[in-house]
């Protein structure tokens, strides 16, 4: 039997992360060789995201980055099960390694197949799900490109946006920003009118109507009025036509203008945990 030290557990903890004991139990069981110790604490961790693979992981950090030019930008989630294991400094940082690296990656499935060390990041998922002894996953994975993208943190990292701009112009790393908050606070629907789809628009017409019916108006009357309440449904759920929320005089789409004359909001993204 190899002789397992105090040296060669706290080597192999620092290394993955994992428990004391299970650490030396790993050693024992590969009769001191690292790389096989390594590999029973991953399938140890296999074991455990199998049997969690049903909870909840509701809880977690958002961490939004954009490119060094300001021309895409990434929101991703990392959960967890529990507000614990979300505020913990190991784990954010491991949520903004993987937003780093999700900037390069095209899709969720490239992300999860990006190295993360000497594993992948899908495996480090399933690492620290054995680690942590909690449901740990990629939850949203959204990206942005535009002529200027920003992007916006809630404190706590319960939220996070992008929002592109039509141009790099002065002044537009704040309004970018400033809209970025807009999205996180008042979490729009959609971009525009536009953006609205026809099932969701024919659901708030229905609803107009039943109102409209209840206030006695004649039936042969009630879809146009009812068409025309949109209106406000599209400047309260539209992120270019809602007020701005620094200066509710103006919309969005004129406070962007304020800062350029030919400036628009092209884009958003926003990613919550619920």
């Amino acid at each position: 039997m190899a002789n397992i030290t105090a040296a060669d557990v706290n080597k192999l903890r620092q290394i993955t992360g994992a428990g004391m004991m299970d650490c030396k139990k790993a050693l024992v069981e590969a009769e001191g060789d690292f790389d096989k110790a390594i590999e029973i604490l991953r399938k140890k961790g296999q074991k455990v995201a199998a049997n969690r693979a049903d909870r909840e992981s509701t809880e977690g950090a958002v961490i939004a980055v954009v490119n060094a030019d300001k021309t895409a930008g990434v929101v991703i989630s990392l959960n967890c099960e529990t507000d614990f294991v979300a505020k913990n400094e190991t784990f954010v940082k491991l949520a903004n390694d993987f937003a780093a690296l999700a900037l390069e990656s095209a899709s969720l499935e490239e992300l999860l197949a990006k190295p993360y060390g000497e594993i992948t990041v899908g495996e480090k998922l399933t690492e620290q799900t054995g680690v942590i002894g909690e449901k740990i996953e990629i939850g949203a994975f959204e990206k942005l490109e535009g002529a200027f993208v920003g992007s916006y943190i809630h404190a706590g990292n319960r939220i996070a946006t992008l929002v592109s701009l039509s141009a790099n112009v002065e002044g537009g790393e704040e309004a970018a920003r400033n809209v970025a908050m807009q999205a996180a606070a008042m979490a729009p629907l959609a971009l525009n009118e536009e953006g609205v789809d026809a099932e969701t628009i024919a659901k708030e017409i229905e609803i107009a109507k039943d109102v409209l019916r209840q206030e006695g108006k004649p039936e042969a009357m009630l879809e146009n009025i009812a068409k025309g309440k949109l209106g406000r449904f599209f400047k309260d759920n539209t992120l270019v036509n809602q007020d701005y929320i620094k200066d509710n005089k103006l919309s969005v789409s004129e406070y962007v203008k304020s800062v350029d004359g030919g400036l628009v909001v092209t884009g958003f993204k926003r990613v919550a945990l619920a």
